[in-house]
């Protein structure tokens, strides 16, 4: 696969005689919300450029894995992906923030601060690891999900095996509430479940729903510990390859796209919830307040990091 992608590389950011083609990989289903804004992306770019300047839409892993989607576009096999941000936290450490637990209050607060100069901070500093954000995509609060246990308080994680992504700050947020985090692709996680590897994991509702864990799991916790992102990202490459006019078209395609995909994401959310409550999946709406308590070393050991600390003092004052 390394190879065939490989070879397209010239033609992944290749120049005809009248227009450029960027690829595009992801890992999400083509019925989520977030593919449907990389779509309304794809739409703007051809319309703003009058198709001098397209994206090509890999979706549903056809290309590999976040990380390995990342990785290829670090080698400049692709152009272009979407990926959490706590995936990019094993890339640029900045993006180790999205994944504190209960530091953005609500979505308003969330997207404040992702449109202001924290996420310009952030799209940007990702350029020294060779992946440059472009925009952030609406990814709702992520909860624990379980299979067998009701959740009502930290006390009834403890003992739980739950998956959490690969990265340190997703371990950290699930130990620091009392479960034990276990790392694993989410691929692997619908197996994983009905074995009974693991007890539970922790997502969003779209993304618990796009999985089928629900046929699972059948109790779905709202203590919404995070509230993570996700990050548009293009290869530096493939950006230092386009001229200034092309950067604007990308840059405005990606901002008109955002407001869609919020929209796409609200509607999914409605729909999903009435469709697990006739699937049986118990809804449980438990006190924050513990939650709150029991993860706050998490922030309190990133505040000695003189890098992310100027960042989270920003958040918090906004």
């Amino acid at each position: 696969m390394l190879l065939v992608v490989a070879a397209s590389t010239f033609q992944s950011c290749s120049s005809t005689k009248d227009s450029k083609l960027l690829y595009f990989a992801h890992s999400l289903p083509m019925s989520h919300p977030v593919h449907k804004g990389i779509v309304a992306m794809q739409e703007a770019l051809n319309e703003k450029s009058d198709g001098k300047l397209q994206i090509k839409i890999f979706p549903d892993g056809q290309l590999g894995s976040e990380r390995e989607a990342l990785e290829l576009l670090q080698i400049g096999s692709i152009a272009m992906t979407k990926v959490s941000a706590s995936a990019l936290s094993n890339f640029a450490p900045e993006y180790q923030i999205t994944v504190i637990p209960y530091l953005f209050r609500d979505s308003d607060h969330l997207f404040r601060n992702l449109e202001g100069e924290v996420g310009k901070q952030l799209l940007e500093g990702g350029s020294e690891y060779l992946l440059r954000g472009i925009c952030f995509y609406d990814a709702g609060a992520r909860s624990f999900y379980t299979k067998d246990r009701p959740v009502h308080s930290p006390d009834d994680l403890d003992g739980l095996k739950v998956r959490v992504q690969n990265d340190q700050m997703s371990v950290s947020m699930a130990n620091s509430l009392g479960a034990s985090a276990t790392p694993m692709s989410f691929g692997e996680l619908y197996t994983a479940l009905q074995q009974n590897v693991v007890d539970g994991a922790e997502n969003n509702i779209p993304s618990f729903v796009s999985s089928n864990h629900f046929e699972v799991c059948k109790y779905y916790i709202f203590d919404e510990h995070t509230m993570v992102p996700d990050v548009v990202i293009i290869g530096t490459k493939f950006w230092d390859l386009l001229s200034d006019e092309e950067k604007g078209w990308l840059e405005a395609a990606a901002k008109e796209s955002v407001a869609k995909q919020k929209v796409y994401w609200a509607e999914t959310v409605e729909e999903n919830m009435k469709m697990l409550k006739e699937a049986g999946v118990e809804f449980i709406y438990p006190d924050k307040a513990p939650f709150v308590e029991k993860s706050k070393p998490v922030m309190e050991r990133l505040m000695q990091n003189p890098k992310l600390k100027p960042i989270i003092d920003k958040i918090n004052s906004n």
